[in-house]
């Protein structure tokens, strides 16, 4: 069974339901390529990370780790969900970013071994989120982005960040299956 990012209702709103987060941590990757390649070509390297293409860290005084991260100086690291997709700084960069087990803190974390696999501590959150089922393109994303930051105006609350895009499934699930969201920060 794969971890889910934990939240917490808050309330209920026409079209969304507004959450609180607590802070964790997401291995994270810029990439220059469209909605569609973006989270492609960023899941091999961050599914290297979480496999075992790290530095485990073991502070001084924790216990042994297991034999096979012991012997190989990396650590594998059980799959979360979700995966987040957020535009990036410029057009056509997304940043992509595997959330983290809870158990890990910045301490614990195994560091990557390649470069362009990053470790954030994201701060506790609230946020707007809106789920739905169906396939993964620009369009049925951009729709939901776009109804849900009305419908947070609307109901009186102020976005504040980017808005994020969010898979929970693996891509062979069939896509009237598919859990997805988008997700948009508001203010306290």
């Amino acid at each position: 069974m794969t971890e889910q990012q934990p939240y917490r209702v808050v309330s209920r709103h026409p079209g969304f339901e507004l959450r609180r987060y607590p802070a964790h941590l997401v291995a994270e990757m810029q990439i220059q390529a469209s909605f569609t390649r973006a989270p492609i070509e960023a899941f091999r390297p961050l599914a290297a990370y979480i496999n075992g293409a790290n530095r485990a860290r073991h502070p001084i005084g924790s216990a042994a780790p297991a034999m096979s991260a012991a012997a190989s100086g990396s650590e594998k690291i059980a799959m979360t969900v979700p995966v987040v997709q957020i535009e990036g700084e410029w057009p056509g960069a997304y940043l992509i970013q595997f959330v983290m087990p809870a158990t890990f803190t910045t301490a614990t974390l195994p560091e990557p071994v390649d470069p362009r696999v990053r470790i954030h501590a994201v701060p506790a959150r609230l946020a707007a989120a809106m789920r739905f089922s169906g396939r993964w393109t620009e369009q049925a994303f951009s729709q939901r982005a776009t109804i849900l930051g009305r419908s947070v105006t609307a109901a009186g609350l102020q976005p504040t960040g980017a808005i994020r895009y969010v898979r929970f499934d693996l891509p062979w699930k069939p896509w009237f299956l598919r859990r997805n969201e988008v997700v948009l920060p508001v203010v306290e």
